[in-house]
């Protein structure tokens, strides 16, 4: 019986994002990488990621996010995304667009490159700039934008929203239409690997949260056949879970830079949970198979009151890191649902961290 057969075996996961890299020239206070970041030296070869997408198109898999870091700084950008075209994978650049010149994106476009998905970090300079804690940064972010509708492949704008800059959600969506973005994703930090050491600066007062949805509704309503806008809510400030990964297991899966196979890009935080590697496996065997991914997976492992809610297949038990990160159990129910004995502690936790006046925590990467 194959696996398709097998009603007691999950489905085959949908998307991948391969995590080509750790290195970045920016320095994001809201980094989700981890706080051990993986060397150029042990980075995945060429060779290895092709026969991964390989495997993960045979898998079925039907499309790659390429991401790091930043994905350009590998200068076989091109072959892997050649490779990936091969075997009919469809294609998403994650990039901050401050390294990748015309000519270059002209070469990706040529090896079959679907999708550009460019991170920015404010609407204008100065905010961009200090987030990002690269001076310069905008203005090549805005030139490689153009670029990529220039070359004719579709645009999408990933602002990760916090303190700092929710107050330009109107730029940012004016910002969107002028670059001519086909997308844009407004993503509330999520509190894991540094951004969760730069909580206390990060972390928006909930009145000017709930302001930043409401105008979202409305440019949503004013837009509609112009812009796609995406907006996810700060889960400190949730009623319910959301379905992280629409669940453990369920839809998609990382590979880090060093070859390891996460549910989530954010897995690695958990301990007793052992993460097979490329190098050792092959990728349906890891999907199937591997006790990491079959951890949380389902509803079996969950908490009593999840397993009696009605909403247990909707969010499938919400976030396990967050659980970790906010009761120190992995396999606790996620804290921001409203029927969590720490919900009350972690609104209460939010509102004090967004009292507070912390300075950015930047990265400093080594070699």
């Amino acid at each position: 019986m194959s696996h398709l057969d097998d009603p007691a075996r999950p489905a085959p996961p949908l998307g991948m994002l391969a995590e080509l890299t750790h290195r970045c020239p920016l320095q994001c206070p809201y980094c989700s990488n981890p706080l051990e970041l993986t060397r150029k030296r042990d980075e995945l070869d060429t060779a290895t990621w092709q026969r991964v997408f390989a495997e993960a198109a045979e898998l079925g898999v039907l499309q790659v996010h390429l991401s790091g870091g930043e994905p350009a700084a590998r200068p076989d950008l091109e072959a892997l995304v050649a490779s990936c075209v091969e075997h009919g994978l469809y294609t998403n650049l994650i990039t901050a667009g401050v390294n990748l010149p015309r000519a270059r994106l002209e070469a990706l476009a040529e090896a079959g490159l679907d999708h550009v998905q460019l991170s920015i970090q404010g609407a204008n300079a100065e905010v961009n700039d200090r987030i990002a804690n690269l001076p310069g940064a905008f203005a090549k972010k805005m030139a490689f934008a153009r670029d990529v509708t220039a070359v004719g492949m579709p645009l999408t704008l990933n602002s990760v929203i916090h303190r700092h800059n929710l107050h330009q959600l109107p730029e940012l969506v004016e910002l969107a239409l002028d670059l001519g973005a086909r997308r844009l994703e407004i993503a509330h930090a999520q509190y894991y690997g540094w951004a969760l050491e730069n909580r206390a600066a990060l972390m928006p007062p909930r009145e000017q949260v709930m302001d930043a949805l409401a105008l979202v509704e409305a440019a949503r309503e004013r837009l509609a056949g112009k812009l796609v806008i995406d907006a996810v809510v700060p889960d400190y400030y949730a009623r319910l879970p959301k379905p992280c990964m629409n669940g453990w297991g369920r839809q998609s899966l990382n590979v880090t830079p060093a070859g390891r196979v996460l549910p989530c890009h954010a897995a690695e935080t958990i301990p007793g949970l052992a993460f097979w590697d490329v190098r050792e496996h092959g990728l349906g065997e890891i999907w199937y198979d591997s006790p990491a991914f079959n951890a949380y997976r389902g509803t079996a492992w969950m908490p009593d009151t999840c397993q009696r809610c009605e909403r247990r297949e909707i969010d499938w038990g919400g976030c396990r890191c967050q659980a970790l990160a906010l009761t120190g159990e992995a396999s606790q129910m996620d804290p921001v649902c409203e029927r969590s004995p720490y919900h009350d502690e972690v609104q209460t936790l939010a509102i004090v961290d967004a009292s507070r006046d912390a300075e950015f925590r930047y990265r400093r990467f080594g070699r």
